[in-house]
């Protein structure tokens, strides 16, 4: 059967027809890979075909050169570049072909599967005429082909890294996107692809923004095509003018004025999707000039990376009335709809990140507006002045906000009571909170919350809980807060003569028949463990109380049977958020003086968290993971007599690559096992340690599981000392090779920063636990022949000058353990080793106190295995 015939099949309602025709298609690509990606290149150029079989073609072949997941990636990559060249030239030519096609659904799927092309041949080097071959002679192709070579150049930059593209084709893909954008190119099909097509090539325009005449030229084109009548080339503009601001804020300052005033117009009159990214870019100045302050700490030298401008500060007159006008354009139904963002809800946003970026100097442009609304009949008027208020508690200080908020405090807590909007009370409650998370809590010297009003707030948050689930709902959050306010508050605690009646209305709330609408339920829950985490000794009996009845709801949930998927699902959340208060009832009770006490209830626990794995959903397994974890810390040796039921579950944990969160918690549970049950664990080491290697040689194995596993390493060594010998010689190869791709990552993003200093931190923790593990042992010789490596990769790492905290004060740590364990046989290569100098003394003068003693620590190590 011809491909077109399959491909036509493939979509077929019939169910056997299409099942048939799937096989056939994938039998031809395992017998004759090239043959398979030529036809359907063919396919998709062929004009004569039906656009059915074309599309479909070019979506096999897009699927056949990309996928999600990064070990399946690699493979389709290397089966692309092993492919011979012949097929290679005569697809890529196919492809250029059909971007001259007249059908533009089949134009645009040309573009993206050209795209993945690039994505793999251009870092090997191949297809370098690519670039040329779109842009030549550009200016004379007619409309249809304009666009979708522009919508191609696009797809490309979002597909390739700014540093394969050679400077003289960046500079002539932004200009052919460019002068597809002006005012001059009649065709709004050919201006919205070149707008869209800046926005995905703004990361390759470093050079053309430090330039100030080719930076005038684009910044002056993105403006006017913010004023196009086509509403589509409107958004993408504005979504440039969003990327420009985060990506060169440094070169805004001649701009700004013009943008102001474009982007006032926009959020005043323009269409609402329009208007949403014109607040956005002042989200992103706000968000760089916040970072910029974080960062410098308000102190700025002639050096400093990136100067702030006072963007936000210098618009404020005008921006906060822009911002507050846009509060009062709620849609109705909002407050029910988790996923609904409008422009009342972005302007609000924007409102909080200006309060973060200018601090006091936002009070006196809000309170006007504020006073002038919150008791108007008309409850747009009330909420907008309520969510403004809302907004900006996060960034100015405790003494401009007191005052105001004292005088707020019983106005919102009558209006959550007494208002008949549904709206004005969900803004009032979340409101609520925000006044107890910024301004309540040990570290603010005149308390809000005092003893004449602290019965005054449970009582209405608890009768709230009443209201309508999404009202409810920040009720629970507000009171998350407000509990959260005295976790280091002492033995007298102000809840105590109120904690069995909020633990009531809490679980009387998950309880309620419309407890799943607006995450009621999982408020409820989060609020519930607050509670718990934050009491104190006195009210330890009524936690203890609590147990068997969390216990008995989380039996409920496994007896039930013929539940629907959709109760099924809702059932799983339920599993996990009781497996969550437990966790968090473990933890509060499992040490003295309840300790004793709680763990009469541990064997029906542990028996509860191993029915959990049986419910096949990723949440409730990790959670009961986790639970299991705290319970091991707090039984100790105890736990060793789980191990054997338990064992099959940590297993299947470890081999849960699909879902991979659940993976990461499994070891981080080996880890608490390894420290409870110190040397009993080891029966079990022979067959974590295969799994924890096997998952480390898996090309299916997310990235972030990598350093967890390294650092459990280094939690059995310590467990099980110098029984870790048999594990030695495959242990530390896998360390060693992991150690040198971490060394070398400069110049990366801040992503890969972080994740390498992760895995750096993974890998020195290991190589802390065995050497700690073997110390004293008669078998410390086996590590000397490694010795010379660590050496040389603490060294390395800082000479990259890229660690965090984290990783500093392992490494310091890892340079003692060496000395604390080798002694006398690492004396020679501490004096050869650069860090243990220069890193030692940065470390002995380092601000953080925890550094600190780990370098006075690791400098006595040395020192004795120098003298020895």
């Amino acid at each position: 059967m011809e491909v077109t015939q399959l491909l036509l099949n493939a979509q077929s309602i019939d169910g056997t027809v299409r099942k048939h025709a799937e096989e056939n298609l994938k039998l031809f690509q395992s017998q004759n890979l090239a043959g398979f990606l030529l036809s359907l290149a063919g396919e998709l150029a062929n004009d004569e075909k039906p656009v059915d079989s074309r599309k479909l073609a070019g979506l096999v072949l897009k699927n056949a050169l990309d996928a999600k997941e990064q070990h399946r990636k690699y493979e389709l990559v290397q089966r692309w570049l092993s492919l011979d060249m012949a097929s290679k030239t005569q697809i890529r030519a196919f492809l250029l072909k059909t971007l001259s096609s007249p059908v533009p659904d089949v134009r645009s799927t040309a573009s993206q599967v050209i795209a993945k092309v690039a994505g793999i041949e251009l870092p090997q080097n191949q297809w370098p005429e690519l670039v040329g071959s779109l842009l030549s002679n550009i200016h004379q192709l007619p409309a249809h082909v304009k666009q979708a070579t522009l919508e191609t150049l696009g797809y490309l930059c979002e597909e390739v890294s700014p540093d394969v593209v050679e400077q003289e084709h960046v500079n002539k893909i932004l200009t052919a996107v460019v002068q597809g954008m002006n005012i001059a190119e009649g065709n709004n099909d050919v201006r919205l692809a070149a707008t869209r097509a800046l926005y995905m090539a703004l990361g390759f325009a470093q050079a053309n923004f430090n330039n100030d005449m080719e930076r005038d030229y684009i910044m002056r084109v993105v403006c006017e095509a913010t004023l196009s009548p086509e509403v589509k080339i409107r958004q993408a503009a504005f979504e440039c003018l969003v990327s420009i601001a985060s990506t060169y804020y440094e070169k805004l300052t001649h701009y700004m004025q013009d943008i102001f005033n474009i982007t006032a117009k926009t959020v005043r009159e323009d269409d609402e999707f329009v208007a949403l990214q014109a607040i956005e870019f002042w989200s992103s100045i706000c968000d760089e000039e916040i970072d910029i302050l974080e960062e410098y700490g308000g102190e700025f030298t002639g050096n400093s990376d990136v100067p702030c401008f006072y963007f936000t500060k210098q618009a404020l007159p005008a921006l906060v009335p822009l911002l507050l006008e846009t509060l009062l354009k709620q849609e109705e139904d909002q407050d029910l709809d988790e996923g609904a963002w409008n422009i009342a809800m972005a302007g609000g946003t924007c409102l909080g990140l200006v309060a973060r970026a200018v601090r006091d100097d936002i009070v006196p442009h809000v309170m006007p507006f504020i006073e002038e609304k919150i008791s108007k009949p008309d409850w747009r008027e009330r909420e907008a002045a309520t969510y403004a208020f809302g907004s900006i508690l996060e960034g100015p200080s405790a003494d401009k906000l007191m005052t105001i908020v004292n005088a707020a405090l019983t106005f919102m807590l009558n209006a959550l009571t007494k208002d008949p909007s549904n709206h004005v009370k969900d803004t009032t409650a979340w409101t609520l909170g925000r006044i107890f998370e910024f301004l309540h809590g040990s570290t603010i010297e005149t308390p809000i919350i005092t003893q004449a009003n602290c019965q005054q707030i449970i009582t209405v948050l608890i009768q709230t809980m009443k209201d309508a689930p999404n009202v409810a709902e920040k009720a629970c959050g507000a009171l998350y807060f407000f509990v959260q306010g005295y976790e280091d508050i002492g033995p007298n605690s102000p809840l105590t003569p109120f904690f069995q009646e909020i633990i009531q209305s809490l679980l009387a709330v998950a309880h309620r028949e419309d407890a799943t609408e607006s995450r009621l339920r999982t408020a409820a829950y989060e609020a519930l463990n607050e509670v718990v985490r934050c009491s104190t000794d006195e009210t330890s009996t009524m936690v203890l109380q609590l147990v068997p009845v969390i216990m008995l709801e989380l039996h409920n949930t496994l007896e039930g049977d013929k539940l629907s998927s959709h109760e099924r699902e809702k059932q799983n959340e339920f599993q996990g958020l009781l497996c969550g208060c437990l966790q968090v009832i473990i933890h509060k009770l499992g040490s003295e003086p309840t300790k004793y006490v709680f763990m009469q209830h541990a064997d029906q626990m542990m028996g509860l968290f191993l029915r959990v794995f049986g419910s096949r959903s990723a949440t409730a397994h990790e959670e009961a993971m986790l639970a299991i974890g705290a319970l091991a810390y707090a039984a100790g040796p105890d736990f060793a007599k789980y191990m054997t039921e338990f064992y099959k579950y940590l297993e299947m944990g470890l081999q849960n690559f699909e879902e991979y969160q659940v993976c990461v918690v499994t070891v981080g549970v080996i880890g608490d096992i390894c420290r409870a049950l110190e040397d009993k664990i080891l029966p079990y080491c022979d067959g974590i340690m295969t799994q924890l290697l096997k998952d480390l040689s898996s090309n299916q194995l997310h990235r972030s599981v990598k350093p967890p596993i390294f650092s459990c390493f280094g939690d059995i060594a310590l467990a099980i000392g110098e029984n870790f010998e048999k594990y030695i010689n495959y242990s530390m190869p896998m360390l060693q090779s992991a150690a040198e791709l971490s060394a070398h990552t400069s110049g990366a993003d801040d992503e890969m920063t972080e994740y390498t200093n992760s895995l750096r931190n993974g890998i020195l923790e290991a190589y802390s636990g065995i050497f700690q593990g073997f110390k004293n042992s008669s078998k410390t010789q086996l590590l000397i022949p490694y010795a010379p490596h660590i050496f040389q990769f603490l060294d390395s790492i800082y000479m990259e000058k890229d660690m965090d905290e984290v990783v500093m004060k392992t490494a310091i740590g890892v340079l003692g353990d060496l000395a604390d364990t080798l002694g006398s046989h690492v004396g020679g290569l501490i004096q050869q080793s650069v860090s243990s100098k220069e890193f030692l003394n940065e470390c002995l003068s380092y601000d953080d106190h925890t550094i600190k003693e780990a370098a006075e620590w690791a400098k006595h190590a040395i020192t004795r295995s120098i003298s020895v």
